[in-house]
């Protein structure tokens, strides 16, 4: 049993979550691959991320496990891959896995062969199951090669169909009438109750949020500016959303938005900003513009580095409980409130046998302000000044708890997402703040991420960077410079532009195929 495994020297804290394990792991690179084919043995790659509470599960049942460690390092090379660091890798073995089972997640456990082709896949194991499988898989490499050189070859040759896209020659006749079917579809999937999609767990998708107020704006659809509204409503009252502290959790459980699985990410809440700065535009909502104004003070409080650059996300553990940080006891909240507990928990939908697992609460609000002054006949004023006082007493309170782990990476396109969510911000409140905090951020970005040779690096932690960039960090450095261009009209940002775009074309540009490698 190896004392240190091959992480020591790894910058990503979810790779240094592991380094003390009894497991033999080695980093994604060489020495692995070939000590693969050397020895001849099957590979176990891991791919996880530190904020991910069913990553430390498996860690802590088997990783820490000196019977799975034992039998992981005779019969296997095993490798840990972040994949916020190297998205290129997790999506190749994620597909495998979808293949495999139909299912996809993490943490994602892959075996595969020297070469590095899969042959089995699958989410979270328990510990029996685990070494059930690490026994029989690596008995049938041994006794039946051949086969296992089939599945590997097929599931391959699955991956590379999956990913290919042909160019056709056939002009693209895209009418408005093609977008309202689409919505139409797309409509069938919508919860009308609750917002967001038809089934649990339910995940904000930026993306498509910003589609839907787009296209409700623009066509008047009544569906389709009620589906918005609901949507963004239901999650800025709802559990998925830090009611005390701001800022939005990975995504909710159930369908009523109300418990969070408790990680917070970067690029879910920079998007987010510019779903909800453009919501505020477009509606002027108090609430949307608290929740710009909260999400924005959460990022600056929790995630923002010395640099002025944003770091990855928060664990949704701490001290071996998912989201004891975020949790109230009805006892822990009239100690802290006082006479206002009364009122306070009602708001917040908390009782003294508690609104979630062992007699704790999640806070979430069942309805908005106006409602919940109306139902309880209170003075709007007196009730507005109550509730931001237990806002801050709470805050001032839960600080003093053992804190979530933060991933103190910093990526280039999670933190361009972040600058183009404080420009939305700007652009929908006026407030200066937002804007100067955007250009600090892009100034230490390019600073640190945008190398001599004019490509830029992906990660960056303790002054180094050790990957390069990917598509996606053009891409939204890119758009975020934009973006600052047209709030600001210096034209450095518009020329820097310009030169990562040339970039990305000479360099990820496919002129035979007309489309873009990652």
């Amino acid at each position: 049993m190896p004392n240190q495994n091959h992480l020591k020297n790894e910058s990503s804290p979810y790779l240094l979550q592991h380094a003390g394990n009894p497991v033999d792991w080695y980093p994604w690179g060489d020495e692995a691959l070939q000590r693969a084919k050397r020895e001849d043995k099957l590979m176990v790659i891991s791919i996880g991320y530190a904020a991910c509470h069913w990553c430390h599960v498996m860690e802590k049942e088997s990783f820490e496990d000196t019977q799975v460690a034992e039998l992981m390092n005779r019969f296997y090379v095993s490798i840990k891959v972040d994949r916020e660091e190297r998205p290129d890798i997790d999506q190749i073995y994620m597909t495998a896995a979808q293949l495999i089972s139909g299912r996809g997640g993490w943490p994602l456990n892959v075996i595969t062969l020297p070469d590095g082709r899969p042959i089995y896949a699958g989410t979270y194991f328990p510990k029996n199951n685990w070494l059930d499988v690490l026994i029989k898989v690596s008995q049938y490499y041994r006794a039946q090669r051949k086969e296992a050189l089939e599945i590997a070859a097929n599931i391959t040759d699955g991956i590379q169909r999956s990913e290919l896209v042909d160019l056709t020659n056939e002009k693209s006749d895209f009418k408005t009438d093609d977008l309202i079917k689409s919505f139409h579809n797309w409509k069938q999937t919508i919860d009308f109750e609750w917002g967001g999609s038809d089934h649990a767990p339910k995940f904000p998708m930026p993306a498509a949020l910003n589609f839907l107020l787009i296209y409700a704006k623009k066509s008047e659809d009544k569906d389709a500016s009620t589906a918005i509204k609901l949507t963004l409503d239901k999650m800025a009252i709802g559990g998925i959303y830090d009611q005390i502290g701001g800022g939005f959790a990975r995504y909710s459980v159930d369908r009523f938005w109300i418990v969070p699985h408790f990680e917070k990410m970067l690029y879910d809440n920079g998007q987010l900003l510019s779903v909800y700065a453009d919501a505020y535009r477009y509606s002027q909502s108090e609430l949307y513009r608290l929740v710009l104004e909260e999400t924005i003070a959460f990022a600056n409080r929790e995630l923002r580095s010395k640099d002025q650059l944003y770091f990855s996300s928060l664990d949704a553990d701490s001290e071996g409980e998912e989201g004891k940080f975020y949790v109230w006891r009805q006892s822990e909240l009239d100690l802290t409130l006082g006479d206002d507990s009364q009122l306070v928990s009602s708001y917040y939908s908390c009782t003294v046998h508690g609104n979630w697992e062992n007699a704790v609460n999640i806070l979430y609000r069942k309805q908005s302000d106006e409602q919940f002054i109306e139902l309880n006949g209170l003075d709007a004023n007196r009730f507005k000044q109550t509730i931001e006082s237990a806002k801050q007493k709470l805050l001032n309170e839960r600080d003093k708890r053992i804190r979530p782990g933060l991933d103190d990476k910093i990526l280039t396109a999670w933190n361009a997402m972040m600058i183009r969510g404080l420009c939305d911000a700007y652009r929908a409140t006026g407030d200066r703040d937002y804007l100067d905090s955007a250009e600090r951020t892009m100034s230490a970005l390019l600073k640190f991420q945008w190398r001599t040779d004019g490509g830029l690096n992906r990660n960056f932690k303790n002054g180094k960077s050790s990957i390069n960039g990917f598509l996606d960090d053009y891409a939204f450095l890119i758009d975020s410079l934009i973006a600052l261009y047209q709030l600001t009209f210096n034209p450095d940002y518009l020329e820097k532009s310009g030169r990562l775009i040339n970039y990305t074309i000479e360099h990820f540009f496919d002129k035979d195929r007309m489309m873009f490698y990652y």
